[in-house]
């Protein structure tokens, strides 16, 4: 107990470091006042955490926060703390797959059939894992089962690289979205796809997850039409209880929600027994509107780092300028 002062005191320390280094990013041009304010609160939040989980020994390697402000949707303002850290996103990357799925559709490479709108549906609504194994599949065209030979392995890989790709061509950078989720573990041809230590696991950053999310949430996702599809989807209500501490609505971001009226969420989870994550994007009655992206790894069993987050965004997001 003596050294906790000193240990909140490092990390408070810490996080001003990372805060100086972000700010760099926000010297010049007419929105470097609103970015240094967003990064301002952002590093809050982040201090906030570190220090009131300084006894369950939350580090700041493990955690990362981005926030995009959408009030003027043609010019988003973002922040982040650690926000192109590769994490292992569990099933946030679905939201990936979800934004492949509408291009595949649009451009008329996949057909929606009934099938694939229950995967689909399955998949963000109920974080089913069996239903992102079925959309894989469709978005690549390779399938599990027993281990291939090294020619046929390469090709297969080749194939399942398909999203990876459609992300790289529109910008995206450092994040890994070729690979299936599991409740369990992965057999053959999945489990030699991932490499012998991991090494091509899924991984994403807040930053990459609070882009899409953004361009979801504003209707630039494929088109206008498909990314209202989309929200649809991610509509989460977070009021009244839930029986379940993993519910969407409940278990992440829409618990620093409870209480206050008028506001509106979307949102896609992910969890696994090392990492708790959440993408949310807000709508509050004062006008403020808002992509919240937040990562924590081993610390999953820890319900209230993410809204912990959250309530120091939701309480100083409004006096953003």
């Amino acid at each position: 107990m003596k050294n906790r002062p000193l240990a909140a005191l490092l990390m408070i320390a810490l996080v001003a470091v990372s805060a100086r280094a972000q700010a760099r990013r926000f010297v010049s041009g007419p929105e470097s006042t609103h970015a240094a304010s967003l990064q301002e609160l952002v590093n809050d939040a982040a201090r906030t955490a570190l220090t009131k989980f300084a006894d369950q020994k939350l580090t700041q390697e493990q955690l990362s926060i981005t926030l995009i402000d959408l009030r003027d949707p043609q010019h988003p303002v973002t922040a982040s703390f650690r926000g192109n850290e590769r994490v292992y996103p569990a099933s946030v990357v679905k939201l990936f797959y979800l934004g492949a799925v509408h291009r595949w559709l649009e451009d008329k490479k996949i057909q929606e059939t009934d099938e694939l709108k229950r995967a689909v549906r399955d998949m963000i609504v109920d974080s089913s894992n069996e239903a992102t194994q079925y959309v894989v599949d469709v978005l690549t065209q390779t399938t599990g089962g027993f281990e291939l030979p090294p020619k046929e392995m390469e090709e297969w890989q080749n194939k399942r690289n398909a999203v990876n790709r459609y992300y790289a061509s529109l910008g995206y950078t450092n994040i890994n979205t070729n690979q299936k989720t599991f409740c369990e573990d992965a057999y053959g041809r999945e489990r030699v796809s991932r490499g012998p230590k991991g090494e091509n696991r899924n991984k994403l950053t807040t930053d990459a997850v609070a882009r899409l999310l953004s361009e979801i949430a504003t209707g630039k996702a494929v088109n206008a039409a498909r990314s209202v599809q989309m929200m649809e989807l991610l509509k989460r209500d977070y009021t009244g209880t839930s029986k379940d501490n993993d519910d969407q609505g409940h278990g992440f971001t829409g618990i620093a929600l409870q209480g206050i009226t008028g506001v509106k969420l979307w949102s896609k989870a992910g969890w696994t027994s090392t990492t708790r994550h959440d993408a949310a994007y807000i709508e509050l009655p004062n006008g403020a509107k808002f992509v919240l992206v937040t990562f924590t790894t081993d610390h999953a069993n820890e319900r209230e780092i993410i809204p912990t987050v959250a309530k120091v965004v939701l309480d100083g997001i409004g006096s953003v300028k």
